[in-house]
């Protein structure tokens, strides 16, 4: 035990020093040390009682009070997490919620609560992941706040939300989330994210404008052309009076298909069965099929944001009457390699006490996601503490 303690103190040395004060740095490693000891419930109270010497108000005065430089722990962890893991292959963009069942706690709403898989009471945060197919590292956390939150002046008030604080979608947060890690010069990586982020066409413009490459899932709705819609103008007409046309007219381009449609017309012989890994039920195998592809986004409304090709990835496995998943990539020369089984954060989120954020007010979340970031977890391969942090940011 001993020389766990020693492992710790030195694991945390340059994190905490951006706490100042000396009692600061001692509460948090206390505070950490306490989420990382066995017990089912990591508040604040329970936790304080299984370690002695703990007092409950200075533990709740650091982390929901006391003035430290949460971005710079946030950084520091980050490059921690870079220098002690296994090297990443991609960012995953997710979201992580917290149960709750009151109506007080900052941005709480009925919402998706991805940890119970329905719709309930929760707070929810966007967060970008550095992640391996052995493990996945939250780096940079953003709380999501929903529009009724905002508008509630009374309610913002109570909870301390900055005064002038405007509605941001969660794409928007998880942009916010890319460039603080381009900010804190990490090593960029392949964006992976879901049809919640991939749908929205500006998410992926964002993400070719950071020069970021990606692989992000869409719904089969999402229209697209098969060729290139960036054909020549006509030569003008003599004599024509007016300004020169700048883009050709919707009817002289190919009417755009939903993916579901393009998936459908291909013949048998353009999917191709891959095999990606060995289960727990033996190999794990699919039909997939890719073509360039042209996103159609507003096009019929006559918009004209830059038409640029992207791989659509298809999978229809054999046994299914129709595809389940779809894809949009620009990866270059990387393979297509979606599946990180790793990427789970439901049982750590348990273990460190990250699902019973406490705090009603916006410091707490604010503050608390970063401490609990500092508590290593237990990776493959390695016996005991492992001094390599997951599941940490800041909303």
């Amino acid at each position: 035990m001993h020389g766990l303690e020693t492992r710790l103190r030195h694991f945390l040395e340059d994190l905490l020093e951006p706490r100042g004060r000396r009692e600061r740095r001692h509460w948090a490693r206390v505070y950490v040390q306490g989420l990382l000891l066995d017990g089912e419930r990591k508040s604040i109270e329970p936790l304080a009682s299984r370690i002695p010497g703990a007092d409950v108000q200075a533990l709740r005065q650091f982390v929901g009070q006391s003035p430290w430089a949460v971005e710079e722990v946030q950084r520091r962890l980050a490059h921690k997490v870079i220098d002690l893991l296994s090297e990443a292959e991609v960012w995953i963009i997710d979201e992580t919620s917290f149960p709750k069942a009151g109506r007080h706690s900052v941005g709480v709403a009925r919402q998706y609560c991805g940890t119970l898989g329905k719709i309930a009471n929760c707070q929810v945060a966007v967060s970008l992941h550095w992640s391996s197919p052995a493990a996945s590292c939250p780096l940079v956390w953003r709380l999501y706040l929903p529009q009724a939150w905002l508008e509630d002046s009374a309610r913002a008030a109570e909870v301390k939300l900055p005064a002038g604080s405007a509605y941001r979608g969660k794409t928007e947060l998880a942009r916010e989330a890319i460039d603080q890690a381009l900010a804190w010069e990490l090593p960029p990586l392949p964006v992976l994210a879901d049809s919640a982020y991939g749908n929205d066409f500006s998410f992926r413009q964002a993400l070719r404008e950071r020069q970021l490459q990606y692989a992000v899932q869409v719904e089969p709705t999402t229209v697209v052309w098969t060729t290139d819609p960036n054909l020549p103008l006509p030569a003008p007409t003599k004599n024509k009076l007016g300004r020169p046309r700048r883009y050709l007219p919707p009817e002289a381009l190919a009417r755009p298909q939903r993916l579901e449609e393009v998936a459908r017309q291909l013949p048998a012989s353009a999917w191709r069965r891959v095999t990606w890994r060995q289960g727990s039920r033996g190999a794990q195998r699919s039909r997939f099929v890719m073509l360039k592809v042209w996103a159609a986004h507003g096009w019929q409304q006559q918009l004209h944001p830059p038409r640029v090709m992207e791989w659509l990835l298809v999978e229809w496995p054999q046994d299914e009457t129709e595809p389940t998943k779809y894809w949009l990539a620009q990866l270059g020369t990387r393979p297509l390699g979606l599946r990180f089984g790793a990427h789970r954060q439901g049982p750590l989120a348990q273990r460190t006490g990250l699902s019973r954020i406490e705090g009603r007010t916006r410091p707490g979340p604010l503050r608390r996601t970063p401490v609990v970031g500092l508590a290593p977890p237990r990776l493959p391969g390695h016996h005991g503490l492992c001094l390599a942090p997951c599941r940490a940011g800041a909303p």
